[in-house]
């Protein structure tokens, strides 16, 4: 049995902590918040239960965490979301909206009264897309080593291989520009995808971005009973149940070395916090620089002078919640219903985009320090799924605003912007829901920094590809393992990346436990 340190209580920490706790050694959890779930949590606020980030879940519904885990024993149920995605122009010039359900037929049955020069692009789109999902769900359910991945693909013949290495390097408006001739339909895809990275739509390897339409035909999104923080508190219910702990409060300043290798961590409040295994599930820059520097232990001197060099870039997403009175009804979705039939249009996420074209000027004003006119945005109402979520007779909101920086001229504090956006949904969906909001409050990069530690607001998020990984380019990213002995990475910035996936976390328990039996 090994004593073994976890750095942040998010879901990857979680998650590979759990692994490890069941494994048998002694595992504890440092996270500096008051809370753990980082951004996967659910959090009080308006006097309500809101979700830090978007509460669909996908990725995580394609790996073996919950049964092997046993979630279900520690509280998790999920709610199916169908249809699972409304795309809705800023204005009627966009064209009719779209609705993608979870069966393939009716998507297509629906696209064909909506976009009918569009069937055939999306009937090849899937049967080329498919195959790709399933072989990179099988890729990040292990560690990336060459090794795995010849044997997963010499498991069976992989024809989605070629595909899957040529999206990776290409961009997601080349790949689904391919299929998808209505630019439309290309921007509601994009904006659900690599916008989320920060990644405009002609930015090269952001290409796999582009099997997020099959993959939630092939998985589906679910949400949490309770809302996202469901996950990681069943995560942590878990640890603790097979012996592990959880200190909230516990802010680490360094890791502490001995020769090549690790020994503990240290708090702020000078405490030294001794283990065999130190895992940390923070931004790799804040572990490897601040962390491990100015002087690093012997053998990390290389990786932490190549980390020092990297800049750390700005957060980009502001978040709206809001408890309101009346739901938001988009005309566009009902005469969508008018074509397509009826349908539950507050289940599924909303998404505002513009054309592509508005979206590649948007990328360039946002380096400018500006928002968009008409931005990007997420709009969901998870109470309308999960009656839990209520409050009273009234529903939980969010408006999640992509590409807005991480400082605007005068501050956020007294920035016009959020009731801008506020008002530019209002004009979408009429006076009444501006009638009905009875209160609300906004989360801006600068928020996400101080409340989540994230620097300059920006979630870390691996963006190398499983190209990348297959060939251990930033060894510490793909292999988990730093040259600091003891030393592991896991969370968004390493392989496979951000989201709600977990993946990292159990990879990285995964290459422990090898290492731990090896010694």
């Amino acid at each position: 049995m090994a004593t073994v340190v976890v750095v942040g209580g998010g879901h990857n920490g979680l998650v590979c902590a759990a692994y490890l706790a069941r494994a048998g050694h002694d595992v504890t959890v440092l996270e500096a918040g008051p809370d753990t779930g980082g951004c996967a949590a659910t959090v009080d606020a308006l006097g309500a239960r809101v979700n830090i980030c978007n509460c669909d879940h996908t990725m995580v519904r394609t790996t073996a965490i919950a049964d092997e885990l046993d979630l279900a024993a520690h509280g998790l149920r999920y709610l199916e979301v169908d249809p699972q995605a409304l795309h809705v122009g800023w204005d009627d010039a966009a064209g009719p909206a779209f609705v993608q359900f979870r069966e393939v037929e009716r998507t297509l049955d629906a696209l064909a009264r909506t976009h009918p020069t569009q069937v055939e692009g999306y009937r090849r789109y899937l049967a080329d897309a498919t195959p790709v999902a399933r072989l990179l769900t099988e890729l990040t359910s292990t560690p990336p080593t060459p090794g795995r991945v010849l044997a997963t693909l010499a498991d069976r013949r992989v024809t989605a291989l070629p595909r899957l290495l040529d999206w990776s390097r290409r961009s997601v408006g080349e790949v689904l520009g391919r299929y998808l001739t209505d630019p439309f339909l290309v921007a509601g895809a994009f904006t659900t995808g690599p916008a989320v990275w920060g990644a405009a739509p002609s930015t090269p390897g952001t290409g796999l971005g582009a099997v997020g339409i099959a993959m939630r035909h092939l998985v589906g999104i679910g949400r949490p009973v309770g809302g996202s923080g469901a996950l990681p508190a069943a995560l942590r219910s878990a640890l603790e149940a097979a012996g592990g702990r959880v200190r909230t409060g516990a802010r680490v300043t360094r890791v502490l070395a001995e020769g090549d290798a690790a020994r503990g961590v240290l708090l702020d409040t000078g405490e030294e916090v001794p283990a065999e295994v130190v895992v940390s599930s923070v931004d790799p820059r804040t572990t490897v620089v601040d962390w491990l520097g100015p002087h690093p232990p012997a053998g990390a001197e290389a990786v932490v002078a190549r980390w020092r060099a990297r800049t750390t870039p700005d957060g980009y997403e502001s978040k709206l919640d809001a408890v309101v009175g009346t739901l938001p009804v988009f005309p566009q979705v009902q005469r969508l219903q008018e074509l397509v039939g009826p349908f539950d249009q507050h289940a599924p996420t909303v998404t505002l985009a513009p054309d592509t074209a508005a979206i590649e000027r948007a990328h360039a004003a946002l380096h400018r320090g500006e928002v968009a006119a008409r931005p990007m945005a997420l709009v969901n109402t998870p109470s309308a799924l999960d009656p839990s979520m209520r409050v009273g007779e009234d529903h939980v909101l969010s408006l999640e605003v992509l590409w807005t920086p991480y400082a605007v001229p005068g501050g956020w504090a007294t920035s016009a912007e959020p009731r801008r956006w506020l008002d530019l949904l209002t004009a979408q969906v009429g006076p009444a829901f501006a009638a009905g909001v009875r209160r609300w409050r906004v989360v801006t990069p600068e928020d996400y920094e101080r409340d989540l530690g994230l620097p300059r607001g920006w979630a870390p998020s691996f963006s190398g590809g499983p190209l990348a990984a297959l060939v251990g380019r930033d060894r510490e990213l793909t292999r988990y393992a730093t040259p600091v002995r003891g030393l592991y990475l896991t969370g968004a910035g390493t392989f496979p990346g951000a989201g709600v996936w977990g993946a990292s976390g159990r990879n990285a328990a995964a290459v422990v436990r090898a290492d731990l039996d090896r010694r």
